[in-house]
């Protein structure tokens, strides 16, 4: 049980959008990773991977303290399944990870990072909160992603055009 009220909304929201965040990377076909909307857009593969690992932010925000993009170890993936690996994997550890969350650490501060360099500083407290946010934009995304290639979209928080029950 978390410690602490914050700790128990975080693992409420995060545990909330983890169902349909799964459905979603399960039905991410290997034929569309290498798509993208615009040249200017992510790649449907990248943006997959983004949404499995984001998850993983919020173990770094609590347990490290930081994460410096030059350094940050990025999956590797080649399927759907290992898409989902990823996933589970992450959610598992942000669970403990928030299941042990004390008062002392909401009030620390995260350090995002490029080679060292300060890019981003925020109290963890803030930091959890953001990336559960940043999470589900990144999800509503692959959403799109998904439309635009004739991937049956789940149902998320109501009926989707492609089910029309829970």
């Amino acid at each position: 049980m978390a410690k602490n009220i914050l700790a128990e909304n975080y693992l409420k929201e995060l545990n909330a959008e983890v169902p349909a965040t799964r459905k979603c990377l399960e039905r991410i076909s290997e034929k569309t990773f290498d798509w993208k909307p615009h040249e200017k857009s992510m790649q449907m593969g990248y943006l997959a991977l983004l949404v499995a690992d984001m998850p993983r932010w919020i173990t770094y925000a609590v347990e490290k303290g930081e994460i410096d993009l030059a350094t940050y170890e990025q999956k590797e993936f080649k399927s759907a399944s290992d898409l989902v690996n990823i996933f589970d994997k992450n959610v598992q550890d942000v669970n403990n990870t928030l299941n042990n969350l004390t008062d002392d650490i909401l009030t620390k501060t995260f350090y995002l990072k490029n080679q060292g360099q300060v890019l981003f500083s925020s109290p963890v407290n803030n930091t959890i909160s953001s990336t559960i946010n940043h999470w589900v934009h990144h999800r509503g995304q692959l959403t799109v992603y998904m439309r635009l290639n004739n991937i049956p979209v789940p149902s998320i928080y109501g009926p989707s055009a492609d089910e029309k029950t829970f």
